[in-house]
């Protein structure tokens, strides 16, 4: 494993354990932090999803140490994705009405991608990046609607989609980072790494 930390992963994300994969990190454990998401009244959609990243690193941190007498010089990493329109924050969608109203109000037009990616030191201090993308899509057609969300990729999506799945047709522009739109930067996620020692690299060259 890299580095002498412990990764905890305070997500059970498939698509986030596959974009830590990517860059040569591979959580050590895997600790779903279970929150209230909802936002708070008038709260700013980049306010939201920083606070929802550090709730989620703290719940991991509460819960590995509840179990154990110490941290085990472990790492707790979490990551929320919030999509607005405006100052408008999207569900993240649970239902096929719910996803359809998302895609039709971004149907032909931009909106914004804030994640945030919080990061629990071994000594208890949290380390907090946020990465912002503008995305817009195409003019969606009925056809084009319906099909989607006929795959069910939209359920518990941040705005109704998935960027890296079938509505990556639908992208007509992406400005920021793409990981970010996926779920979690990797450029940020990996400095927050490498600020506590973990030493990221040392997988690509190992064998």
């Amino acid at each position: 494993m890299i580095g002498a930390s412990k990764i905890i992963l305070a997500s059970g994300s498939p698509r986030r354990i596959a974009l830590l994969q990517q860059i040569g990190v591979e959580p050590d454990e895997v600790l779903p932090a279970d929150i209230d998401e909802t936002p708070e009244r008038g709260e700013h959609p980049s306010t939201l999803a920083k606070r929802l990243a550090s709730a989620k690193a703290a719940a991991a941190h509460a819960r590995y140490g509840a179990a154990r007498a110490k941290a085990d010089n472990a790492v707790f990493l979490a990551a929320d994705t919030v999509v607005s329109v405006g100052r408008r924050i999207l569900p993240k969608t649970e239902f096929l009405d719910e996803a359809a109203n998302c895609l039709r109000l971004l149907s032909g037009r931009g909106h914004r991608v804030h994640t945030a990616v919080a990061l629990i030191t071994p000594s208890g201090k949290e380390r907090l990046k946020l990465a912002e993308a503008r995305v817009r899509f195409k003019r969606l057609s009925t056809l084009e609607l319906e099909s989607y969300l006929a795959t069910g990729e939209w359920q518990g999506k941040a705005g109704g989609y998935a960027i890296q799945g079938r509505a990556g047709a639908f992208v007509i522009r992406l400005v920021g980072s793409y990981s970010a739109v996926v779920g979690m930067p990797l450029s940020d996620t990996a400095q927050l790494l490498t600020g506590e020692g973990v030493r990221i690299t040392d997988s690509w060259v190992a064998g």
